[in-house]
Parts: C-alpha cells; sequence; structure tokens
C-alpha cells in the first residue's frame, strides 16, 4: 500500500506552490481541499492519488499581508464585519484588501508613503486613502474613531505608535499589530544576522519588551501568534491583540490581564518549529 505524502509537499509537487512554507500558509489560510473536503493540518498524510484543489488563488490579496492579517483575525476569533478599521503602514493594501473581504464597512488606508496603494482598492468607495501621513504625529480628530486598528510598520518601534491608536480607537475597539523583531531589538542583536533576527531567545526578549511596554501604556493584551509567512529578508514576524484596559503579567490568553511569559515563549517555539518543519520538508 503506497504510503502517504504529507499535503505541503504534495502541493509543491504538482505545483500550486514553490515552496512549502507558501503550501502551509495557504493550508492554514483555508484555501485547500483534498477529494472536496478541506484540509487545514499541512503535515497529513495524503494518499498520492487524491484530488487537490486550492479553492481560491494562491494571493486572493492585493499583496501577501493579507494572508498574514486573516489568519491573525482567525486565530484571535474577531470579526470585522460592519466595522469602521484604520490600516497603518497600508502599503499596498493587502491588509486594508482582508478587512473588505472580511466586511469591513470603511478602512482608512494610512502610509507616509504616496501612490503606493494598489489602483483596485483606491477605486473602492469603502476605502479612504490617507497618504503623505505619519500616524505616530496623528492627533484626536484627524481621523474618525475606528472599531479596528491594524498595523504594519517598518523602521519604527511599534510600540511608540501605541499612543496614537488609543487617540483614534473607538471605545472598547481592537488593535492587531503586527511585532517585527528586526526593528525592536538592539542594533547589535539585529546586526548579528544582517538585519535577520534569529535567535529564538531575543524574538522572546522583543516580544516580552513590546507587551511590558503595551502594558506600561495601558494596553490588555488579549492574543499571541506567529505570521505564517516570513518577512523580508526571511525574519519571523508575531501578531498581538490589545484593547485598552488594564494589562498585567499572568492572564490567559483571551482574557483580561496579559499573556503571561510562558505563552510568548510557546508562541516563539511554535513559530520557529512551524518555520524549520517548512525548511525541512523543501
Amino acid at each position: 500500500m503506497a504510503r502517504g505524502v504529507r499535503l505541503d509537499e504534495l502541493l509543491v509537487a504538482r505545483g500550486f506552490f514553490p515552496t512549502p512554507a507558501q503550501a502551509r500558509a495557504a493550508v492554514m489560510a483555508g484555501l485547500v481541499y483534498v477529494d472536496g473536503r478541506r484540509v487545514d493540518k499541512a503535515g497529513a498524510a495524503i494518499p498520492p492519488g487524491a484530488a487537490v484543489e486550492v479553492r481560491r488563488a494562491q494571493h486572493p490579496y492585493v499583496s501577501r499581508g493579507g494572508l498574514k492579517l486573516e489568519r491573525a483575525l482567525d486565530v484571535f476569533g474577531l470579526p470585522v464585519a460592519g466595522k469602521t478599521c484604520i490600516d497603518v503602514g497600508a502599503s499596498t493594501g493587502g491588509f486594508t484588501h482582508c478587512l473588505l473581504r472580511r466586511g469591513a464597512a470603511r478602512v482608512y488606508a494610512v502610509d507616509v508613503g504616496y501612490g503606493q496603494l494598489d489602483w483596485k482598492l483606491r477605486q473602492d468607495p469603502r476605502v479612504v486613502p490617507v497618504e503623505r501621513t505619519n500616524f505616530r504625529h496623528i492627533r484626536e480628530g484627524d481621523l474618525p474613531r475606528a472599531d479596528l486598528v491594524v498595523m504594519d510598520v517598518s523602521f519604527i518601534s511599534l510600540v511608540k505608535l501605541l499612543p496614537a491608536a488609543r487617540l483614534v480607537l473607538a471605545g472598547e475597539g481592537d488593535v492587531v499589530a503586527l511585532v517585527k523583531p528586526q526593528f525592536e531589538a538592539s542594533r547589535d542583536a539585529a546586526g548579528k544576522g544582517g538585519g535577520v533576527v534569529r535567535d529564538p531567545e531575543v524574538h522572546r526578549e522583543v516580544l516580552e519588551t513590546v507587551l511590558a511596554e503595551a502594558d506600561r501604556q495601558g494596553w490588555s493584551a488579549r492574543g499571541l501568534t506567529f505570521s505564517p509567512i516570513l518577512g523580508p529578508k526571511g525574519n519571523i514576524e508575531f501578531f498581538v491583540w490589545w484593547k485598552p484596559g488594564a494589562g498585567g503579567a499572568g492572564g490567559e490568553e483571551g482574557q483580561p490581564g496579559g499573556i503571561d511569559p510562558e505563552r510568548v515563549a510557546r508562541a516563539v517555539q511554535e513559530a520557529h518549529r512551524f518555520f524549520k518543519e517548512s525548511s525541512n520538508s523543501r
């Protein structure tokens, strides 16, 4: 009897994706079906003759950022439908596109650059481009209150933008932000790998530092997970879900009180194991 083949390996072998990492991201995003049934485990053993299909395009969004945010929203269980959202660091609009596909009523796409937002999104009446704008310097009243703020920024520590997020967040709104260790770690730690942070201990320290500073600012961390897609140069990145309110160590994920060091360590281990398995399966 023929042995089954790992689903991510089979997707690459059949030409659906160029790398196992991309195949795994698609599986986790719920895009892959085997014999008509969705399979959400990349390591599932699939019979060689099984019918495999990807129900949506490899990149259903204008950029792969959409896939990153899609998984984070799923992991955190955050609904988007009917909400007013702000996408900080919108760039071409991967996050914005994801929010629209999830039913956002309006998305303010904020970026320091100009002309980067995809033309299709720029023409969507639900999208309001806010270009040449440094979100860090936003003042109260510059933007409407939002139910959800998502962030994907570079070359600046994320915690420097959290005060501005509080100014634009409505009531008990949510913030979902991408933590990029290469821009949070010390210069020595980030420079050792040529801008790529590979040390899991540095990842743990970065996350604990970011969470502690956010807690000091009065944010309550409700969720933590990793991005299934590597950032530029191969950096592992993480998502944090915050709500305004008292933080503090020791709470369980999804509950008031923050995220404890054990959960941080577990998230880092899960991320490194995920990408190690992807690399080994090539």
